[in-house]
């Protein structure tokens, strides 16, 4: 069997909001392009499939049927809907969006549906994870969110309870809202406080909805500046313990690259290493607690040269138990292509060859350091929901 199943077709491409915004395909291409300078779709260990267009009745697993609509108005006769955040600065309204967006999910949701039938452990969608599009509306550049529809479909077929784990710099506030009350649906978010950044939200005290899914939405709000050890730090503190008290069948991840320094619309510094490091702390999770089920999703990530296609890279060929060295030299002619379409100088390596060296939270917290009190806050709020002890 496959370890691991990558979600691809050029059509991706086509999820292009115009000149001159953030979330360009260039990004995918150039990431596609080093999967292959790399020779991952040769391994024996990855099968790449194409992403065919979600269906109506599968969007509306989770979105709502006048959305939905107008998304495909947006898309055919350009009328932008403000009012659902269609036709916005964030998402302005293109032709085809509604194709476009509709086959982001259809990859998810076919990952999704082999990972449950036992055909692959893992799936991997860089071009999925747009965590921010609501029931009833787009926001931060998500038209649907492949996240959540693809969490509904494993709900659908079986699963009993699922883990999100969302690495991306904003708050994973759409998949967040649209679980808030299902107590099966972990959503756990580890991003830069929403004082300081979009969507504005995520803060320690947010649950969950009140009764039995308290304690299944947990969030870690960090101050902007935060490095790659004291985030790994943040990751190691929270997630593993509030993901193994839930005893997911699947887990389903998210992992936005904008916490790294270079990328323009965040504050955080964390970089490449500390990123891959959390990829493979992911991926031991699903083999420790749900055997071996995983999803492994894109987001965010604007440093379209020197981060998106180096960390993407690695998620997939991490899933594919052919993890991608620190520090290996990045292949010339990838390198040659990145130039040539971005007018950007690439990176000499993957990294660095040196593990980060972060200090474990058993180590004992420092309540000078705002990272650190970032983290007991969120302990203190969620821990005791969970049986756990927010202390030690």
């Amino acid at each position: 069997m496959h370890h691991a199943r990558l979600a691809w077709s050029p059509e991706l491409l086509r999820y292009d909001f115009g000149p001159g915004h953030p979330m360009a395909p260039v990004r995918l291409d150039l990431t596609m392009r080093l999967i292959r300078a790399f020779g991952l779709p040769d391994l024996p260990g990855l099968d790449v499939v194409g992403a065919e267009e979600a269906s109506g009745a599968m969007l509306r697993t989770v979105h709502d049927a006048a959305y939905i609509e107008a998304v495909r108005r947006a898309s055919t006769a350009l009328e932008p809907d403000p009012a659902r955040g269609l036709g916005t600065d964030d998402d302005p309204i293109f032709p085809g969006m509604h194709d476009a967006a509709a086959r982001q999910v259809g990859g998810s949701v076919a990952l999704a549906e082999a990972i449950w039938r036992g055909e692959v452990a893992h799936g991997v969608n860089v071009a999925g994870g747009m965590h921010h599009a609501q029931r009833g509306a787009a926001s931060g550049f998500c038209v649907y969110n492949d996240a959540a529809i693809a969490i509904q479909r494993f709900l659908d077929l079986g699963a009993e309870r699922v883990a999100y784990v969302d690495l991306d710099a904003h708050h994973g506030d759409g998949v967040e809202a649209i679980f808030w009350d299902d107590p099966r649906v972990l959503t756990v978010s580890v991003h830069q406080d929403g004082r300081t950044l979009f969507p504005g939200t995520g803060f320690p005290g947010d649950v969950g909805g009140p009764g039995a899914a308290e304690g299944t939405a947990v969030n870690v709000p960090l101050p902007p500046g935060t490095d790659g050890p004291r985030w790994l730090r943040a990751v190691d503190a929270v997630v593993p313990a509030v993901v193994r008290e839930h005893r997911p069948d699947v887990i389903v991840s998210q992992h936005g690259c904008d916490a790294h320094g270079n990328d323009p619309l965040s504050h955080l510094n964390v970089d490449v290493d500390a990123q891959r490091t959390a990829q493979q702390w992911v991926h031991a999770l699903a083999h420790e607690l749900s055997q071996g089920r995983w999803l492994a999703l894109g987001g965010g990530g604007y440093a379209v040269v020197d981060v998106v296609p180096l960390a993407w890279a690695s998620l997939t060929a991490e899933a594919a138990h052919a993890p991608l060295a620190g520090g290996m030299p990045l292949p010339a002619d990838w390198r040659a292509i990145a130039l040539e379409i971005s007018e950007i100088e690439p990176a000499q390596t993957l990294g660095s060859a040196v593990p980060v060296a972060w200090r474990p939270w058993a180590d004992g917290w420092d309540p000078e350091d705002p990272v650190d009190r970032a983290v007991q806050a969120t302990r203190r709020a969620v821990f005791p929901f969970l049986g756990l002890d927010p202390s030690y």
